[in-house]
């Protein structure tokens, strides 16, 4: 197994346009002007409706305590749609069209033990519009995405070589795309930061949107997001349930890696019928291209294979007409285990955050994984090639 950096080819986006992650204050700090806020007190809170009795809402907000907000007769309530940054296109709206799961903006005036609110106003986004806009997004990556490993950046060009199964394909930047970069130890979009070319090293992960060249070799971006996500393959050497850590024998570094379970952690077990299938393809096409894998477009229009990220895989779980099943979607399909059900010495394939202090936290874990590791020298990597969907919205890891 080869010493370098090995990240999955599709990482974890979680959009702003999902419920986890629109009305981020930076998107909407025109909907309470701030020099109303310094002139009247008036401060601000953006969370989930979690409750509605009356004219009172309960909120969760996006950090902190739950709040009880009071609405008003003089509160205005008005609707705007995601993405929108300023209320010149918002819409009037009763407080009885506010439901359970809407994102909402609440400017007003604290209590001073901070658990009750008074509402001067309330910005809503329906949950309906967030999920609609969601899978637009989600089509948007998925017809006009690409994703691979970084191969060389040129900074002073505003280019990055990414390699995209095989091939190579230029993302040009412009001053208008959008770059970030996802926080160490996170795979959501909520922590990832604004960013730049210089941060991209050679065998990060880099996913971009935008047009393609009619030849597929370069693509202008209006959107760049990049992270590097390790791959570990070994055998378990120790678990610690109170810490909810595991520790194991990383094959390729040849040293011992902790990694941490999280709730969020999506822990599999490969029947032995499945990995030993899973081996056989794996053994026959390690020379070749990734098993599953979809192939590159013959025309301009069609998708790149990118099917994972925050975006989510395609629905049908093939490749495309002609292509073999997504390997993603047999291994997404595999029987889920908990950290009870590994043992000392279970070989384990683990894709994970990368943290700069401490252990990362485990994203993927596949145990029953003894054919895979023995049929070829990349065979761990080959397997976590197919992409992934390891935050996206309906509640897989943190969403897209």
């Amino acid at each position: 197994m080869s010493a370098t950096k090995i990240v999955v080819l599709t990482i974890a986006f979680c959009f702003a346009a999902t419920i986890s992650s629109c009305f981020a204050p930076s998107c909407i700090a025109l909907a309470v002007p701030q020099q109303n806020q310094r002139s009247t007190g008036t401060t601000r809170k953006i969370g989930v409706v979690k409750a509605i009795n009356g004219t009172s809402i309960t909120l969760a907000p996006d950090s902190g305590p739950e709040v009880n907000v009071t609405v008003q007769d003089t509160t205005r309530v008005v609707r705007i749609a995601p993405g929108e940054k300023d209320l010149k296109n918002a819409v009037p709206i009763g407080l009885q069209d506010v439901q359970v799961g809407d994102r909402i903006l609440v400017g007003g005036t604290a209590s001073d033990d901070n658990q009750s609110f008074a509402a001067s106003s309330v910005v809503v986004m329906k949950r309906s519009d967030l999920e609609a806009r969601h899978e637009q997004d989600l089509q948007a990556w998925q017809k006009r995405g690409v994703d691979g490993l970084a191969k060389s950046v040129d900074a002073t060009a505003g280019s990055v070589t990414i390699t995209v199964r095989g091939k190579d394909v230029v993302v040009h930047t412009s001053g208008g795309t959008v770059i970030r970069r996802y926080a160490p130890g996170s795979v959501k979009f909520d922590d990832a930061k604004s960013s730049t070319l210089q941060e991209i090293h050679v065998g990060d992960q880099v996913r971009a949107r935008g047009e393609r060249s009619s030849d597929g070799n370069d693509l202008t971006a209006e959107e760049i997001v990049s992270g590097a996500f390790p791959l570990f393959a070994g055998t378990i050497n120790s678990i610690d349930a109170s810490l909810s850590t595991l520790s194991i024998h990383d094959l390729s570094s040849r040293k011992n890696v902790t990694v941490k379970i999280t709730q969020d952690s999506q822990l599999h077990s490969l029947p032995p019928e499945m990995a030993q299938m899973i081996a056989t393809r794996l053994k026959r096409s390690a020379a070749g291209a990734v098993p599953g894998a979809p192939q590159q477009p013959t025309d301009s229009g069609s998708s790149t294979g990118t099917q994972g990220s925050g975006m989510g895989p395609r629905r049908n779980g093939t490749g495309g007409s002609g292509h073999a099943p997504d390997l993603q979607q047999v291994l997404n399909h595999t029987p889920t285990v908990s950290l009870a059900d590994l043992h000392k010495g279970d070989a384990v394939v683990i894709l994970s955050t990368d943290a700069k202090d401490g252990p990362g936290t485990a994203i993927k874990l596949f145990s029953g994984v003894e054919p895979i590791l023995q049929s070829a020298p990349n065979a761990a990597q080959a397997m976590m090639l197919a992409p992934w969907n390891v935050g996206g919205p309906a509640g897989d890891l943190g969403g897209p």
